[in-house]
């Protein structure tokens, strides 16, 4: 039996495909072009701005593969599972709720990515177990999973710290972070195949 389902794998893979593709392309069709570095990600869906559609389906896409991954994620703790799913729904309603300007604000679209952008960075440590994962199981260790909390929310702070003093790399910081909340699924199933694989594929419980 496989430690986490094929499904997953291809959801938690496709999730940064969404993302970044989706902030390259619909900078690309900005007219005049767009600054990366200080524009946010959320100013490429806002309703003025040109194909929004392509951000919208790139958010739309990131918060169902976070949903689906948490689904499958079956070895974790479900604290963290939740969070993950958590984020995947509030990522939804940040494209539900977009700006209404590029350079303006909207409460629910606000408090949508907070939600989104802190579930996504704690999610690793919930997921972790307390006790010492056994060899041939199928876990996160509590090391592990709280090293990959602590640098995602260092990487939120720095993004908060930008947009709260209006910095010149708020897009930049935002990307980072975004970016590496996306990509965390695909390393933690990539990281549970690889534990069960090394173990010969003997079936094991998950420690508590």
């Amino acid at each position: 039996m496989r430690a986490v389902p094929r499904w997953a794998l291809l959801s938690s893979a496709a999730a940064p495909v969404f993302l970044i593709g989706g902030w390259t392309l619909a900078a690309s069709r900005q007219p005049g072009g767009f600054d990366q570095v200080g524009g946010t990600i959320s100013a490429l869906a806002a309703l003025d701005a040109a194909d929004r559609w392509i951000m919208t389906v790139g958010l739309l896409g990131l918060g169902l593969c976070h949903c689906l991954t948490a689904a499958g994620l079956r070895p974790l703790r479900p604290a963290g599972r939740l969070l993950l799913a958590l984020g995947g729904v509030a990522t939804l309603a940040v494209s539900a709720f977009p700006l209404p300007v590029q350079r303006g604000s909207s409460t629910a679209h606000g408090l949508s990515a907070a939600v989104a952008f802190g579930a996504l960075a704690l999610w690793p440590a919930l997921s972790a177990h307390r006790r010492r994962v056994p060899a041939g199981a199928a876990g996160l260790s509590a090391r592990r999973g709280t090293a990959a909390g602590a640098l995602l929310l260092a990487l939120v702070g720095w993004f908060v710290v930008e947009l709260s003093s209006g910095g010149a790399r708020i897009g930049l910081a935002e990307r980072v972070a975004a970016g590496a909340e996306a990509l965390c699924p695909l390393l933690v199933v990539l990281a549970l195949s690889r534990s069960r694989r090394a173990a010969g594929g003997a079936p094991a419980p998950a420690p508590r």
